[in-house]
């Protein structure tokens, strides 16, 4: 069977957002992003916290997008990031790998804080189970991820399928939540598997998605997409950071910033947040330090 990875426009290319720092700014935190959804809504969405928290811990924050989930650990440590927004499996990752640290995560609109990973195929598929998808078309997001690809693994493995390859007709892997939403939608792919929440942001803004599309799976909770640090950031800057974070709903400059995130505030993220990862890690069949993420 061929293996393919599709090709998200411009995924590759590093985005800088909204603080004009000097090149070689040796106070400057930077902060990555996963691609989670089309890099230009997330560069919109994302810029004004940049310049928001720039003003209050009086350090320029600048953000990059990374270029694909796999690569997120090397290049954490290759560029010397200072933190990530990472997603649940990235942030295992950094907490097991490099020992990063959760610092914060948002409060959805809907005042949750969890995602969940949806796998779906289109409505006039005739796909309802495991057994329909034998021989059809999956596509994931990529391989470290949970919404996007774990969860999947392990709900197959759940129902006897334990090699995707050979269930499948073509199995492939988009690079983004977003890709992997069109690709099903569009006929390129049969199944697909999803973070919950992307689903529903484009659903929100374009609703026969929700018409032509069905889920027939959801995983448990897992925690949404959440800000890791460094270990060694001084603890007078953590202490910024925080105080930045989990103030905005108090100050009308933060509720704006909140309301381009489409969140209602920032609250305080732990590691235990991460045990229902260990759940369908052990699942899948899978130990994180010595998975083949890319």
């Amino acid at each position: 069977m061929k293996m393919r990875y599709g090709i998200t426009l411009l995924l590759a290319v590093t985005v800088l957002m909204a603080w004009p720092v000097k090149a070689h700014c040796e106070n400057e935190i930077l902060i990555g992003l996963i691609p989670e959804e089309n890099i230009f809504n997330q560069m919109d969405r994302y810029r004004p916290l940049a310049a928001y928290l720039s003003k209050k811990i009086e350090t320029p924050v600048r953000f990059t997008i990374l270029s694909r989930y796999g690569d997120v650990m090397d290049r954490f440590v290759s560029r010397k990031m200072d933190g990530a927004f990472f997603g649940v499996f990235t942030g295992v990752l950094a907490m097991e790998k490099i020992d990063a640290v959760p610092v914060a995560r948002a409060v959805n609109l809907d005042g949750s804080s969890t995602v969940q990973s949806y796998i779906f195929v289109r409505n006039n598929s005739g796909i309802r189970d495991v057994e329909g998808m034998k021989g059809k078309r999956i596509t994931f997001v990529d391989r470290a991820t949970v919404t996007g690809y774990l969860y999947a693994l392990s709900y197959l493995k759940e129902f006897g399928v334990s090699d995707p390859e050979s269930y499948f007709m073509e199995v492939s892997f988009t690079g983004s939540h977003g890709s992997t939403i069109y690709a099903v939608l569009d006929g390129r792919a049969d199944v697909g598997t999803v973070k919950s929440k992307i689903y529903q942001l484009l659903v929100a803004k374009d609703s026969t998605i929700k018409e032509e599309l069905m889920i027939i799976a959801r995983s448990q909770e897992f925690p949404d997409t959440t800000l890791f640090l460094r270990k060694d950031i001084p603890e007078t800057l953590l202490s910024r950071i925080k105080a930045a974070l989990f103030n905005m709903e108090k100050d009308p400059e933060g509720i704006t910033v909140l309301k381009k995130l489409e969140a209602q505030k920032f609250i305080e993220a732990k590691k235990k947040d991460f045990a229902s990862f260990y759940d369908v890690a052990r699942k899948a069949g899978i130990t994180v330090k010595t998975y083949k993420y890319k």
